[in-house]
């Protein structure tokens, strides 16, 4: 049995309570980090031959030698993590495998850029991309990444061994991606999801296409990715700029936050279930749109950097360019000229070239040698997951129990780790306090001798120096 260490926020079989998962940030600041590495976990747990560990988003490079000794490679699935803002993780995550002996397989890395793919940004930080790719492929056959931009960024710095694969999120049902219109056309009662980034928000153009959307259709649901966003919905807690942001529909100012019609999801499963029952997403989000995708759902990506850019291109995912879509754009219009023909016909094409990539670095797949995911969904069915997180807008006790409870438990969890610490501080400060009274004990006092030449030494032997 093999046994592989995966990089993500949680295992897709942990069931975490909403405080709970927000507290701990289970999907590093951006849920849809769960999509991808929920993916990677089912496509690479192979029943009776393969395990998968999840080993958390923190890089814990003193845990180089356990992770040699107990597995047998390292994988990580990766978003836009050539960018300035993740520089300092990236270069832990380099220390970490610097220090592995077991393959380490990178899937789908990209880098992000604005929409005229200029990787000017991202000068300053080369050296550290350098010395990441250079040790992943110090231990890999070739690195994943996400599209076009980002295999020329790579290969422009010289580096060979690079393979364009997408994302393993659009891979989680294998070789089979059905989306289809199931709806003539959209009328102002049908049920559309938006998506979109704070930036997206704040000065790409978002902002009034979602003040124009939610006065055409009464069933318009914003589907945030962000901790921020979340901690809004559930707490109503606007203490970061992010949070100020009133424009966003999770703030509890919004309109839509009054009207109950913004969500947010911890877990892949309940989200791309929620989303079968939509029949339109769009926004700036990919992985939110991604997610619909796998759900069946019509979409098209509003794109505003590079990231998306590359990979709605290269899996040919309907999408325009944001800053180029008019502010009062009628998502019928959207979904009219959505065409899901090349999505959908050239899918087993990548799909093959993704499994030949895992291969190539040593990894079995569930679809190829496994039984298709079908354990890894069972696994899964059978477990209650919370539904996705909604604006507190109620004050009944069922909407106070669990966050007071779980409050309440968070305070006696404090007062005792408050009370150990106390203990321990008393106890560090006697045995100091007795540490020193004995070594005042030891060392003598200087002799009125040693004391005085300290003083006057110095000055007599100036005094007595020779005038030159």
């Amino acid at each position: 049995m093999k046994r592989l260490l995966l990089r993500s926020g949680k295992s897709p079989f942990d069931v975490v309570p909403v405080e709970e998962a927000l507290h701990r940030d289970v999907f590093a600041t951006n849920s849809g980090n769960l999509i991808f590495s929920d993916a990677a976990h089912k496509i690479l747990t192979v029943p009776g031959r393969t395990e998968v560990v999840s080993n958390g988003i923190a890089t814990d490079v003193n845990a180089a030698a356990r992770i040699n000794e107990e597995y047998d490679a390292f994988v990580v699935p990766l978003a836009n993590a050539f960018r300035p803002s993740f520089e300092v993780p990236l270069q832990r995550l380099t220390r970490l495998i610097s220090k592995l002996k077991i393959p380490v397989v990178v899937l789908g890395v990209g880098a992000q850029a604005g929409l005229d793919n200029d990787a000017a940004r991202l000068k300053a930080m080369e050296p550290t991309v350098r010395g990441f790719v250079s040790a992943v492929l110090d231990h890999s056959a070739s690195l994943g990444v996400r599209g076009e931009f980002t295999a020329k960024y790579l290969t422009d710095m010289g580096f060979r061994d690079v393979e364009i694969i997408g994302c393993p999120s659009l891979f989680m049902h294998g070789d089979r991606l059905g989306v289809e219109k199931r709806a003539a056309e959209l009328t102002p009662q049908s049920r559309i999801a938006i998506n979109g980034s704070h930036s997206a928000v704040r000065s790409g153009g978002l902002a009034p296409i979602i003040t124009s959307t939610h006065a055409r259709y009464e069933n318009l649901c914003f589907i945030g990715q962000n901790l921020t966003d979340a901690r809004q919905l559930h707490w109503r807690d606007i203490n970061s700029s992010a949070g100020r942001l009133k424009q966003m529909p999770t703030h509890p100012d919004h309109p839509m936050y009054r009207e109950g019609k913004a969500r947010v999801y911890v877990d892949p499963v309940t989200w791309i279930d929620d989303l079968k029952e939509y029949d339109f997403s769009f926004g700036s989000r990919i992985h939110g749109n991604i997610a619909a995708l796998l759900a069946g759902t019509p979409v098209t990506v509003l794109c505003g950097d590079s990231r998306t850019l590359e990979l709605c291109r290269y899996f040919e995912i309907p999408h325009r360019q944001l800053n180029e879509v008019p502010a009062d754009v009628d998502p019928a219009r959207l979904y009219e000229e959505a065409d899901f023909g090349a999505l959908n016909g050239n899918h087993r094409e990548r799909f093959d070239r993704f499994m030949g990539f895992l291969e190539k670095n040593g990894l079995e797949n569930t679809f190829t040698h496994g039984d298709g995911g079908e354990a890894f969904e069972k696994q899964l069915r059978a477990l209650k997951f919370p539904a996705g997180v909604r604006p507190w807008i109620d004050a009944d006790l069922a909407s106070l129990t669990s966050r007071f409870g779980w409050l309440q438990q968070r305070i006696t969890e404090l007062d005792t780790n408050n009370a150990q610490l106390k203990r321990e501080l008393a106890k560090s400060r006697a045995l100091g306090a007795k540490a020193a009274a004995k070594a005042a004990a030891v060392i003598p006092a200087p002799s009125i001798y040693r004391r005085a030449r300290r003083v006057v030494g110095g000055p007599l032997r100036r005094a007595l120096k020779p005038a030159k």
